[in-house]
């Protein structure tokens, strides 16, 4: 009887150390505001293939599938690019940034693809995704349909395009890497809707850059509600916000956290835009 009691005693202290081991993690962030302690795991990530167009169109256009109005208003600049499906991941990559770089040769010239460097230009860009290249499945991936599935491709705003490339080529090969983001200022948070539908733009994002998690609180009865994307990076709730001094709590791609607590007070309106603590 002895042993077994034992052996019962072991499996129910196994079984509580292995709950808490499943906490999850905004559990976690709730009680560890970790986003300034926590080292990013983003890095400068291996170089990598795709290739380059561009496209036409102004600050308010370039934004489009992510949510960003005006990507200068917004602080982006024009310095965005359009990623294909296979890295838009349903908004998830919105407001990362990467390193592109030039690498055209003679033989991807003659295969029709361009080799159109721009030597005069800058040897790379840094640019910010700020929308969606859709695919065009009634031309092949490599002639016409750039942005297809399985293809990693960038569409870039023409402004970042000639920086590294020239305008007759049309498309370049390129070599890309994931990079930290550099933002002035904090995340900001921009609420429109109506008391029964809110939804939150979440923009100027440093670090990661790409928001994959949001989460609101109020200084009475809302307690913490996690959102749901609604596109790009807008995040919807149907919970009641009116009323109350709102805390945001973001979760970026490297599995860091950024709690903004209290940014929006109680007499807030909607269409107001409110600034948090950003990234290290």
């Amino acid at each position: 009887m002895a042993s077994s009691s034992i052996i019962l005693l072991f499996l129910v202290a196994f079984a509580i150390r292995d709950a808490h081991a499943s906490v999850n993690s905004w559990s976690y962030a709730a009680h560890n505001n970790i986003a300034g302690r926590r080292r990013s795991t983003l890095a400068f990530s291996p170089w990598k293939q795709a290739h380059a167009t561009f496209y036409e169109g102004g600050s308010g256009t370039f934004g489009g599938a992510c949510g960003y109005e005006d990507v200068v208003k917004d602080g982006y600049g024009m310095d965005t690019a359009a990623v294909s499906t296979s890295m838009f991941k349903g908004g998830e990559t919105c407001g990362g940034c990467y390193e592109i770089r030039c690498v055209a040769s003679d033989s991807s010239s003659q295969q029709g693809q361009g080799g159109g460097c721009n030597k005069g230009g800058q040897s790379s860009i840094f640019v910010t995704a700020t929308n969606l290249c859709p695919p065009n499945y009634n031309q092949a991936g490599d002639n016409g349909g750039w942005c297809n599935p399985p293809r990693e491709h960038f569409d870039l705003a023409k402004p970042a395009f000639l920086k590294i490339a020239q305008y007759k080529t049309g498309i370049v090969p390129v070599q890309y890497r994931r990079v930290p983001c550099k933002k002035q200022g904090g995340i900001r948070y921009t609420i429109t809707g109506n008391p029964y539908f809110n939804l939150v733009k979440v923009w100027n994002v440093g670090g990661a850059g790409n928001v994959v998690g949001v989460q609101v609180k109020g200084d009475d009865k809302l307690k913490w509600t996690e959102m749901k994307r609604n596109w790009g990076q807008k995040w919807e709730t149907n919970a009641m916000l009116v009323g109350e001094s709102l805390t945001f709590r973001v979760r970026a791609s490297d599995e860091r956290y950024s709690t903004s607590w209290h940014v929006a007070p109680k007499n807030w309106q909607f269409g107001q835009t409110f600034e948090g603590k950003n990234f290290n």
